[in-house]
C-alpha cells in the first residue's frame, strides 16, 4: 500500500472540492446574510460618496473587499451594510454624517437595481432572496449617532436603520463600550443607564430596530439581554474563549444567548480571531464550533467585517470567499440545517422575533435625556423646560428649589 502514497493528495483534493460543490448547491437556495459590511465608509474615504465617479463602479470597484462581482461568487443574498461614522463625531456632526451614510447606501440600490434591493422587514429579504438580489438593510453603527435622542432614534429608522449598535469604541452618555472592559475608558453607566439607556432599549423593541452589540461592554451586553423583549443580534464579534479580546463574547454571555434566542455572527478580523495579525478560514470555523457548542446552533451567524478592517484570514480575504467555510463547516459535519441556519435562517428568525415583539400602537418614549448628561459646548437647550421636576438628579432638585424659595423669600 505505501506505493500509494502519492494519491492521498489528489483524495484530499476530491473531498475538499466534495464539500464545495455541496456548500454550493445550499447557497444557491440559502445565500449567506452577512451582519456587517463597511463598503458605504469605504465609498466615503475613497470618492466622498460621489458614486458617479468612474473608479467608484461596484461592478468594477478595486482595492475593496467587496464588489459586485465579488458579492455574486461568495453567493451574498443579505447585507446589513454599516452607517458608520466614527465616535470623534459625537457631541459634533454625528447625526449629519449618519444621513449622508444612510443616503450612500440607499443610492446604491437606486444606482444598481439589478443587484441590490433596498429592504426594510424580513419579508423583505425572502422576496430578494426569490429574485435572486442582494437584499440591503441598513445598520447604524454606534449609539452616538443618534445623539442621546429618541426623536433621532425614530427618524433613522423612518429612514430604513433596522438595528443600532448601542455602542461603539465610545461610551454615550447612557452606554458603556467595550474599552471599559480593558481599563482604556472609565464606566460612566455601568453597562445601561437606568433611566435613558433602558428606554433606548424599550424604544428599539417598540419599533421593531435588531439591538446590537457588537462594541459593547459585558456590563452593557448582560444589561441589554436582560431588558430587551426581544432576541438580540452581535452583529460582528466573536468567541473571548477562543480570542481573549474584549470585543468578543465571553462564555457567559453565550449562556445568554441561548436563553433569549439571540444571535453571534462571527466578525472575521485576524485580531479577533486569532488574537495575532495571522489567522486562517479553519480558526474562524473554529469560533463558529465554539458558538455552537456553547450557545446552540440557532445562535451562529457570518459577520465578515469585510471593508472595516485591514487583516483578513487566508482563505477569506474578501467576500467572494463565503462558500470556502461553508465547504470547512460540511467538513466538519455540521449538518446541512445547521448551514442553512448559519446562513441564513438564524437571522430571519431573530428579525421575524424581533418583528412581532414591536408594537407601533404603543405610546413612544418621550422623556428626554436630563440635559447636565450632555456636553453642551455644540449644543443648544431648546425644549428643557425649566420646571426641576422634569430633568433634574435629586440633589440638583433640592438645589434648584432651595434657590427658588429663597428668591420667593420663603426661608
Amino acid at each position: 500500500m505505501w506505493t500509494c502514497w502519492w494519491l492521498w493528495p489528489l483524495v484530499a483534493v476530491c473531498a475538499a472540492d466534495q464539500f464545495l460543490d455541496q456548500a454550493k448547491r445550499i447557497m444557491q437556495t440559502t445565500p449567506v446574510i452577512d451582519g456587517h459590511n463597511d463598503l458605504p465608509w469605504q465609498l466615503l474615504l475613497r470618492f466622498n460618496n460621489e458614486l458617479r465617479q468612474k473608479d467608484a463602479n461596484l461592478t468594477s470597484l478595486t482595492g475593496t473587499h467587496t464588489n459586485i462581482p465579488k458579492l455574486k461568487a461568495g453567493f451574498v443574498g443579505g447585507q446589513f451594510w454599516s452607517a458608520y461614522t466614527p465616535c470623534d463625531t459625537q457631541n459634533k456632526d454625528a447625526v449629519k454624517r449618519t444621513l449622508e451614510q444612510i443616503d450612500v447606501i440607499h443610492r446604491m440600490c437606486q444606482m444598481y437595481p439589478e443587484t441590490f434591493q433596498c429592504v426594510t422587514s424580513s419579508q423583505g429579504i425572502r422576496e430578494a432572496f426569490r429574485t435572486g438580489k442582494v437584499a440591503s438593510l441598513i445598520g447604524v453603527e454606534g449609539g452616538h449617532s443618534i445623539d442621546s435622542s429618541l426623536g433621532v432614534l425614530r427618524a433613522l429608522y423612518h429612514l430604513g436603520m433596522r438595528y443600532l449598535t448601542l455602542t461603539h469604541s465610545c461610551n454615550t452618555p447612557w452606554a458603556d463600550n467595550w474599552l471599559v472592559d480593558t481599563g482604556d475608558h472609565d464606566a460612566q453607566s455601568g453597562g445601561l443607564s437606568d433611566d435613558f439607556g433602558k428606554s433606548v432599549v424599550r424604544e428599539m423593541n417598540r419599533l421593531g430596530i435588531i439591538i446590537d452589540l457588537a462594541h459593547v461592554s459585558v456590563a452593557t451586553m448582560k444589561a441589554a439581554l436582560n431588558q430587551s423583549q426581544a432576541p438580540v443580534i452581535f452583529s460582528h464579534s466573536s468567541a473571548f474563549a477562543l480570542c481573549k479580546h474584549r470585543r468578543n463574547v465571553p462564555d457567559d454571555v453565550l449562556q445568554l444567548v441561548k436563553q433569549t434566542g439571540s444571535l453571534v455572527m462571527v466578525n472575521f478580523y485576524n485580531d479577533y480571531v486569532a488574537c495575532k495579525r495571522e489567522a486562517n478560514l479553519s480558526q474562524v470555523a473554529d469560533h463558529l464550533d465554539h458558538i455552537k457548542k456553547v450557545a446552540g446552533a440557532g445562535a451562529v451567524g457570518f459577520g465578515g467585517d469585510f471593508d472595516g478592517v485591514t487583516r483578513l484570514p487566508v482563505g477569506l480575504e474578501d467576500v467572494s470567499k463565503y462558500p470556502n467555510l461553508v465547504a470547512e463547516l460540511l467538513r466538519r459535519q455540521w449538518t446541512e440545517a445547521e448551514v442553512r441556519g448559519a446562513l441564513a435562517d438564524n437571522l430571519l428568525r431573530v428579525f421575524e422575533a424581533v418583528e412581532q415583539a414591536s408594537n407601533h400602537a404603543r405610546e413612544p418614549e418621550e422623556m428626554p435625556i436630563e440635559q447636565n448628561y450632555l456636553d453642551s459646548s455644540c449644543r443648544t437647550s431648546y425644549g428643557y423646560s425649566a420646571a426641576p421636576r422634569l430633568h433634574l438628579q435629586p440633589a440638583a432638585l433640592l438645589a434648584s428649589l432651595t434657590a427658588l424659595l429663597l428668591g420667593l423669600r420663603l426661608l
